[in-house]
């Protein structure tokens, strides 16, 4: 189930003027506006955006917000993950790390390096969210990625550019004097630009046995993380298995299990999950890996993900995703 520290979602509240108890209670002031469910450290995707989206009524100056929460955030409470990052020799090591273990603090979003000419792209695609406040995850995100790296490089970091596919806020203006480069709305992508030479600048603690002892730790803890129960990997085997012939029912997937309907929904629920959404995650997740090869068609995609139609999976897709398919497969070569 996709999932973001808790952390996170207090920077984000606080820096919007409200505040996100432990417990999981987002307050104004006295007033409870939204109780969330925590669980070893992490609320639901699902909650992490129905507060974006409550901030996003309530708080008009959109930029702002995000640059006020990306100047607050103290990379030096991401645990592990911020001392490997501040172990890292330079920038590029840096975005490895991130790229690589950002699902430690939430597998709501992925970050790739894709290579431009010399330059390297450091995009973000969003895997799990819906609603107002979804247009803060390329913004927040990346706005705290680039103040986090300017909290361990020696010097100042200057992107070549900025990309966001929404379009632009009214105060739109402080994302240029947050990055001091051109940030472009209606991209293909969202995502930072980095030029070759901005990848050797030096960090402020760069050690090599450090930084090697640091990754054992994170590759162990993003082994945990990646662990789902049993039940729910066979599930989404199951479903991975069927979906040419279209999306399976709850019943079918069950009886091949050796459960009843009523057990499998309990044991799904214990878990935290549910037939729908692993459904939803594994069709999501094979047309997202299937895009990246040119050469099947979006037809054959949409066949093999379970679809009747390519209309009805281009919607779906766009549900998932906020892009088209083409679109999504023509951000991957950029």
């Amino acid at each position: 189930m996709s999932s973001v520290s808790i952390i996170i979602a207090q920077y984000f509240a606080g820096a919007a003027g409200f505040s996100l108890t432990t417990d999981g209670a987002l307050l104004q002031g006295d007033e409870t506006l939204l109780q969330t469910t925590v669980e070893r450290g992490r609320i639901s995707a699902q909650d992490h955006y129905e507060i974006l989206g409550l901030v996003a009524r309530k708080v008009p100056d959109r930029a702002a917000l995000s640059v006020r929460y990306a100047k607050s955030l103290d990379i030096n409470k991401l645990g592990t993950l911020a001392l490997a990052c501040k172990a890292a020799p330079n920038l590029g090591g840096v975005l490895q790390r991130m790229a690589r273990y950002h699902s430690l603090i939430t597998n709501s979003v992925r970050y790739h390096l894709d290579p431009v000419g010399r330059s390297i792209f450091l995009r973000q695609d969003i895997l799990a969210g819906s609603g107002h406040g979804l247009v803060f995850s390329p913004e927040a995100g990346l706005s705290a990625m680039y103040c986090a790296f300017d909290q361990v490089a020696a010097k100042k970091i200057t992107p070549q550019s900025v990309t966001f596919q929404h379009q632009p806020p009214r105060d739109a203006h402080l994302f240029e004097e947050l990055f001091g480069c051109e940030v472009k709305f209606g991209a293909a992508a969202d995502g930072i630009l980095f030029s070759q030479d901005s990848l050797t600048i030096e960090n402020k603690l760069g050690d090599f046995a450090l930084s090697e002892f640091l990754t054992k730790h994170l590759e162990a803890e993003l082994e945990q993380l990646k662990a789902e129960p049993s039940l729910v990997r066979t599930t989404k085997e199951e479903i991975a298995r069927v979906l040419s012939e279209g999306l399976p029912k709850m019943a079918d997937v069950a009886r091949s299990l050796g459960l009843s309907v009523r057990s499998f929904h309990r044991r799904l629920a214990d878990h935290g999950s549910s037939f729908q959404t692993l459904a939803e995650e594994t069709r999501r997740d094979i047309a997202m890996s299937m895009l990246r090869d040119e050469t099947c068609a979006l037809s054959e995609i949409a066949f093999l993900t379970g679809f009747s139609e390519q209309s009805a999976f281009n919607r779906a897709f766009k549900r998932w995703t906020k892009q088209t398919p083409a679109n999504y497969r023509k951000s991957l070569s950029l």
